[in-house]
């Protein structure tokens, strides 16, 4: 994806994570990013498919900070599924305490997309949450953290819609070209998660949790108006596959 197209995603972007932005401000911001990336995306997978040695399938890793690692986890998950990547979550135990990352894969567009809209919304998610109270008669971590799984459900939700809406206006495109949207774009997820098991051969998927708290619809609505290696010192770690 060229710079300035970059560069555009990153300043609406960052317009929707500024503080003085309106809730309806910001969701505007958003949805014009989110539009903008699912079209680049497709378009890259289109290019790809005609010249296979475009794009190379690649990995980075996404350092998730506390508090409410693991939830934020499910965050990077439905961002990174919605554009085509496979996710591995890492978790190490250094001073005592865990640590937990993100390995992501999958080609060099969508790689690139995922970490900035994963960095944008974990910005906004934790400047929203930092902003409301919690209701009377809830336990404040319950309630964030089951704000933050409402808040990665509508994400992925988001997601879905907006990449989908692409795929279908770009299906004549894809026509011409002797295939379809749906088949190119899945087999770019499949070489994702095939890079995925390369790496981790013996990936389990993640179990689900069950939590407490009453801050799932609140997480959701906030989640709506978003839209859109190895560790020195690390003396364990585990590894899964997020669904």
């Amino acid at each position: 994806m060229s710079d300035d197209k970059l560069a555009r995603i990153r300043k609406l972007l960052a317009q929707a994570e500024d503080p003085a932005a309106t809730p309806a401000e910001s969701e505007a911001f958003n949805a014009k990013a989110a539009e903008l990336m699912a079209r680049h995306g497709v378009d890259a997978a289109l290019l790809a498919a005609g010249d296979p040695g475009r794009e190379v399938v690649g990995d980075l890793s996404v350092e998730l900070l506390a508090p409410y690692a693991q939830e934020k986890a499910h965050l990077g998950a439905a961002v990174a599924r919605g554009l085509r990547c496979s996710v591995v979550l890492r978790r190490s135990r250094q001073d005592g305490g865990s640590r937990y990352a993100l390995h992501l894969f999958g080609a060099a567009t969508d790689l690139a997309l995922t970490e900035m809209l994963l960095t944008s919304l974990l910005v906004q998610g934790t400047g929203e949450l930092t902003r409301r109270p919690v209701p009377r008669g809830e336990h404040p971590a319950a309630y964030r953290r089951t704000w933050w799984l409402g808040f990665a459900s509508a994400v992925g939700e988001r997601l879905r819609v907006t990449e989908d809406a692409a795929a279908r206006e770009a299906e004549a495109r894809f026509a011409a070209a002797g295939t379809s949207a749906a088949l190119v774009l899945a087999d770019r997820a499949a070489l994702a998660d095939l890079a995925a098991s390369e790496v981790y051969p013996g990936l389990r998927p993640s179990s689900p949790r069950y939590l407490s708290g009453g801050g799932g619809a609140d997480g959701h609505a906030a989640g709506q108006r978003a839209d859109l290696g190895r560790t020195r010192g690390v003396e364990r770690s585990s590894r899964r596959r997020l669904r």
